[in-house]
């Protein structure tokens, strides 16, 4: 079983117990995930399967969408209800003074990584540091928030939702703490589904439950996908069946005796590479005037593809 099959996490796993089941499941070792969810989240977790893993390098800095529970009044350690309580404020914050101060966390931004976090320092988790009570200095990282929106608040209760679309590396528990800072109340998440990423939606995600009924059923391959859905915003070529054996060996393909042949095809540019049947070889990447292998996904002698 090779390809992508999109998970919908339930809250108290981590990626890394996903995974675990799946291997099961799916009676395959080779299984990975794209892109890590803390515990307390659920949502959309695309995982690699078999062959599909060779993708997990290759994944494009494609946009994250969720919908995160948030509550203002408590600052914790690890910027979520789940944390040890370090300080509480009783300040209001009005509807208006929290929509007025979105504007400012939207765009390109500066984002110091929580402590509790899987960045390193010196070869070493924050997460490690932090368990052991050890707080070190960080350096801010540039993220994207490209939409930032209430989805509801209740002022009694200072707490709310927010839909957010942002860049890979976003901490949306930060962006809860840091948003309370900016209106002198603190602020954490309570709570965070990831409903896209990858291009994949909820919609496209089956649960735990689901999977392992469908495995029981003999099913489970229905629901996972060709790997070449995780490049689909690459163009395409179609090369020969003679290309299509080169490729496969590993040799780079003459621009000048592909559909590429007159194109403006800039140096680096990253191709989806099919056979004549149209199925997916592999990615290939211009250079000097040839379309090199990038990745190989199809095998020498197979008649598909994964």
């Amino acid at each position: 079983m090779d390809g992508v099959l999109v998970i919908d996490k339930p809250r108290d796993f981590t990626s890394f117990d996903v995974v675990a089941v799946m291997r099961r499941l799916c009676g395959r070792k080779k299984v990975g995930h794209t892109g890590t969810l803390d515990p307390m989240a659920t949502g959309v977790l695309p995982l690699l399967l078999g062959r599909a893993t060779r993708a997990a390098s290759l994944l494009e800095d494609t946009d994250k969408e969720y919908e995160a529970g948030f509550r203002f009044g408590l600052s914790t350690d690890t910027q979520d209800i789940t944390g040890t309580v370090l300080a509480q404020s009783e300040a209001p914050v009005s509807r208006e003074r929290l929509l007025a101060a979105l504007p400012a966390f939207r765009g390109r931004i500066l984002q110091l990584p929580p402590m509790y976090s899987a960045v390193r320092k010196n070869g070493v988790r924050l997460y490690e540091l932090a368990r052991q009570g050890i707080c070190v200095e960080r350096e801010p990282r540039p993220v994207t928030i490209e939409t930032l929106e209430l989805l509801r608040y209740s002022e009694p209760e200072r707490s709310g939702a927010l839909r957010v679309r942002c860049s890979k590396g976003t901490y949306i528990r930060t962006l809860c703490a840091d948003l309370g800072e900016a209106l002198g109340a603190f602020g954490v998440m309570t709570g965070l589904r990831r409903t896209a990423a990858c291009g994949f939606s909820l919609a496209d995600a089956v649960s735990l439950e689901q999977a392992r009924s469908l495995a029981e059923q003999g099913k489970l391959a229905e629901r996972v996908r060709p790997v070449e859905t995780l490049f689909a915003s690459r163009p395409a070529v179609t090369v020969t069946a003679a290309q299509t054996v080169r490729f496969c060996n590993g040799g780079a393909l003459s621009l000048e005796r592909t559909d590429l042949k007159g194109a403006d095809t800039a140096e680096g540019g990253i191709f989806r590479v099919k056979s004549p049947e149209g199925l997916f070889l592999g990615l290939g990447k211009v250079g000097d005037g040839q379309l090199g292998v990038l990745r190989l996904f199809a095998v020498p002698g197979e008649t598909g593809a994964i």
